[in-house]
């Protein structure tokens, strides 16, 4: 996955917070001299927090738009869409923040089911798990924050999918890892 730099991430969070704040006031986008790289098909997220507590998360597994075009769609989502939150309301907007995660393309974690969780590095890979007609996905800082190691965060991954813990040992449950680029708006 090419990088992006710094600027580029902080010209992503700004993209999102500009989508969620004319979707919701009206307010006119932000002017950004968006580079190449927001005209490549990416996978994003885009979370928003409010008091550290999570408010909305909504993003694409997959390359399947331009990059800008999906924060923006994300972000919206995120805000308006996410069916565990009542949408962002106009007074939340000042205290909300905004994280943009790009990723690399899932790919499947090869092998025996019993030995997936030797090859997950917690705070670098996301997860989804697939099977049964569900799936489920975590980012790659979730496991981090809540201080989980591979086999808690292949648990909580199935859990998220609806499925058992542990359903990830099984060969019929597909799991896939990711790698995500992570950008926070300043507090």
């Amino acid at each position: 996955m090419n990088l992006l730099t710094t600027g580029e991430g902080e010209m992503a969070v700004r993209l999102a917070r500009g989508a969620i704040e004319y979707t919701i006031i009206k307010k006119p986008k932000p002017a950004l001299s968006l580079t190449p790289v927001f005209g490549h098909k990416r996978g994003v997220f885009v979370t928003i927090t409010k008091a550290g507590d999570l408010r909305g998360c909504i993003g694409f597994p997959y390359p399947v738009m331009p990059l800008g075009d999906a924060i923006e769609d994300a972000a919206v989502a995120a805000a308006t869409g996410d069916p565990r939150f009542p949408p962002v309301r106009k007074e939340e907007l000042a205290s909300i923040r905004h994280e943009v995660t790009i990723l690399t393309v899932p790919i499947p974690v090869e092998g025996d089911p019993e030995k997936r969780p030797e090859k997950i590095e917690v705070g670098r890979h996301g997860l989804i798990v697939r099977g049964r007609g569900t799936s489920g996905l975590l980012l790659p800082q979730v496991a981090t924050e809540y201080g989980w190691n591979s086999m808690t965060f292949l648990d909580h991954t199935c859990i998220k999918a609806g499925l058992q813990e542990g359903c990830w040992t099984q060969a019929n449950v597909e799991v896939l890892m990711f790698e995500g680029q992570i950008f926070t708006e300043p507090v």
